[in-house]
C-alpha cells in the first residue's frame, strides 16, 4: 500500500464519521424524531441545501463514468454533460416555495407523504414506494460497487475488503445521524469535489504542456475528438438535445432530489441555494469532463474508461496530493449512496410501516425501526455488491429515467394544475414506468427510436395519460 495516498482518504473518512456523530448530538428534539431524522428538521440553510443537492446528484457517473466516456468520445460528450448545469436551478425554481409550503401543510416528511396527501390515494403511495425501492435499490448497489472499486484501485486491498470499508463508513454516519448527517456530510463532500476537481484539472493541463498542445495532440489522433459529434460521429443533435430531459428538467422527478426542496428553512436560503447549486454543478461537470478529454492526450491507451480519473491522478500527482484529489470521487459516490439509502429507508419505515402496517407505533419502536431498517438495507446491498450480477448495472442505467417517467408529472402538475387527481397520477405513473422499460428493451435491441434518449417518449406519454385520465374520470377542482 502507498500510505501517502491512503492517509488523506483515511482522514476524509474520519471527518465524515465525526460529522455524523456531531449531527446525531445536535438532533432537534422539538421537531420530532421523524421530522429530524428524515428531513433534518427543515432547517437547511442556502449553502448546505445547495451542496447537498449537488453532492446527491454527483455520483460515480459524474466523477468516474462521465470523464471515462469523455476520454473515449471527446468534446461531444462534454457538451452533452453540460445539460446537467440546470439541475439544481430547475428543481428549486419549479418546486420552489409552493412545494415546501404544501409539504409543511400536509406534514409530509417524504415525497410519498406529499403524493399521498395531494391525491388522497393509497394506490399512489404504494406505487411510489414500489418504484423508489426497486429502482433506487438497484442504483444504490451499483454505486457501492463503484465506491469499492475505487478504494480497491487506490489501496491495493481486495475488493471485498474495500467494499466492507465503504459500507461501514456510510452506514455509521447515516444510521446515527439521519438526514442532518447526510446534509452536513454532503456539504463537506461537495466542497471536496470542487477542490479535487480544480487540482486535477490544473495538473492535467500542466502535464499535457498546456491547452494548445493538448488540443493539437487530440487533433492529430482523431479530429472528431474536438467536434460536437463524438469520436465516431455518432452523437447527433437530437440525441444530445434529448439529454435535457434526462439530466436537466427531468431531475425534478427524482425523489432524492425533490425531497431536498422540502428541507430548507427560509425562502432566502432557497434563493441562495439556487444560485450556488447552479454555479457549483456547472463547475464540477464542465471540469471533470474536460479532465477526461485532456487525459487522452496526457496518457493515451487507458483500456478501462472508468479508471481514467484514478489512473491519471496517481500518474501525474504526488502520492499525498493524489490521495486528496481521489477523495473527490469517493465523496461523490458516498454522498449519492447515503441519500439513496435514507430515501429507501424512509419509504419502508414512514410510508409503508407507519402508513399501513402499524400507524400507532410508539416513538421508541419507530426509532428502532428507522435505525434497524437503514442498517439492514445497507447489509443487503453489501451482500448483493459482493458479487453483483450484470442486471444491477443494467438497472442502474435506466433507474433515474424510470423514476423521472414515474414521478415528474404527479409532482409538477400536482402542484400547479387544479384538475389533477389520483386517476391521472396513477395512469401517469403506470404509463411512464411501463413504456420506459419496454422502450429501453426495444432500443437496446434495435437502436434508439427517433435517435433520442429512451426517457423522452415515456415522459411525453405519461403527461398525456395524466391529463386525459384526470379530465375523463371524476373531473373536479382540487383546493390547495
Amino acid at each position: 500500500m502507498n500510505w501517502q495516498v491512503i492517509a488523506p482518504l483515511v482522514f476524509f473518512l474520519v471527518a465524515i464519521f465525526a460529522t455524523g456523530w456531531i449531527a446525531s448530538r445536535q438532533r432537534d428534539k422539538s421537531s420530532g424524531f421523524l421530522n429530524d431524522y428524515f428531513l433534518g428538521g427543515r432547517e437547511l440553510g442556502g449553502f448546505v441545501l445547495a451542496m447537498t443537492m449537488v453532492a446527491t446528484y454527483g455520483s460515480a457517473s459524474s466523477f468516474l463514468g462521465g470523464p471515462g466516456t469523455a476520454y473515449t468520445m471527446g468534446f461531444g460528450w462534454v457538451l452533452l454533460a453540460m445539460t446537467q448545469v440546470v439541475t439544481g436551478y430547475f428543481v428549486l425554481l419549479i418546486l420552489g416555495k409552493k412545494f415546501a409550503i404544501l409539504a409543511r401543510r400536509y406534514q409530509a416528511l417524504t415525497l410519498i407523504d406529499f403524493l399521498k396527501a395531494r391525491y388522497n390515494s393509497p394506490v399512489v403511495a404504494i406505487l411510489s414506494a414500489f418504484a423508489i425501492v426497486i429502482f433506487l435499490f438497484s442504483a444504490m448497489t451499483a454505486q457501492w460497487v463503484g465506491g469499492a472499486r475505487l478504494i480497491e484501485t487506490v489501496t491495493g486491498l481486495s475488493y471485498t475488503s474495500a467494499l466492507f470499508i465503504f459500507v461501514i463508513s456510510v452506514l455509521v454516519y447515516v444510521t446515527t445521524g439521519g438526514f442532518r448527517a447526510v446534509a452536513l456530510t454532503d456539504a463537506v463532500q461537495g466542497t471536496i469535489m470542487v477542490i479535487g476537481t480544480t487540482i486535477l484539472l490544473i495538473a492535467v493541463i500542466i502535464a499535457g504542456g498546456g491547452v494548445p498542445n493538448i488540443m493539437q495532440d487530440l487533433l492529430t489522433e482523431n479530429p472528431n475528438l474536438v467536434t460536437p459529434y463524438g469520436s465516431n460521429g455518432n452523437l447527433s443533435a437530437a440525441y444530445v438535445s434529448s439529454f435535457w430531459i434526462l439530466v436537466g428538467v427531468g431531475v425534478v422527478g427524482l425523489p432524492q432530489i425533490a425531497v431536498r426542496a422540502m428541507s430548507y428553512k427560509t425562502s432566502r436560503g432557497m434563493h441562495r441555494a439556487l444560485v450556488i447549486g447552479t454555479i457549483v454543478t456547472g463547475f464540477i461537470m464542465l471540469n471533470m469532463h474536460l479532465i477526461g478529454v485532456f487525459a487522452r492526450a496526457v496518457k493515451p491507451g487507458i483500456e478501462v474508461a472508468d479508471t481514467v480519473i484514478p489512473v491519471i491522478a496517481l500518474d501525474i500527482l504526488p502520492p499525498w496530493l493524489a490521495g486528496i484529489v481521489l477523495a473527490a470521487p469517493l465523496a461523490a459516490i458516498m454522498s449519492t449512496v447515503d441519500s439513496l439509502l435514507l430515501l429507501v429507508s424512509s419509504s419502508v419505515v414512514k410510508d409503508v410501516y407507519l402508513g399501513y402496517i402499524q400507524p400507532n407505533a410508539s416513538m421508541k419502536t419507530v426509532k428502532r425501526m428507522s435505525f434497524g431498517v437503514t442498517a439492514v438495507l445497507g447489509t443487503i446491498v453489501f451482500l448483493l455488491a459482493v458479487n453483483p450480477p450484470e442486471l444491477l448495472i443494467f438497472l442502474n442505467l435506466f433507474a433515474f429515467g424510470g423514476l423521472e417517467a414515474a414521478f415528474i408529472w404527479p409532482i409538477v402538475l400536482g402542484l400547479y394544475w387544479k384538475y389533477g387527481n389520483k386517476y391521472g397520477a396513477i395512469a401517469s405513473m403506470v404509463t411512464g414506468i411501463g413504456t420506459y422499460i419496454a422502450l429501453h428493451f426495444y432500443n437496446t435491441a434495435n437502436g434508439n427510436l427517433l435517435d433520442i434518449h429512451t426517457v423522452v417518449i415515456p415522459v411525453v406519454l405519461s403527461l398525456i395519460a395524466y391529463i386525459v385520465f384526470s379530465l375523463a374520470i371524476k373531473r373536479e377542482v382540487y383546493r390547495y
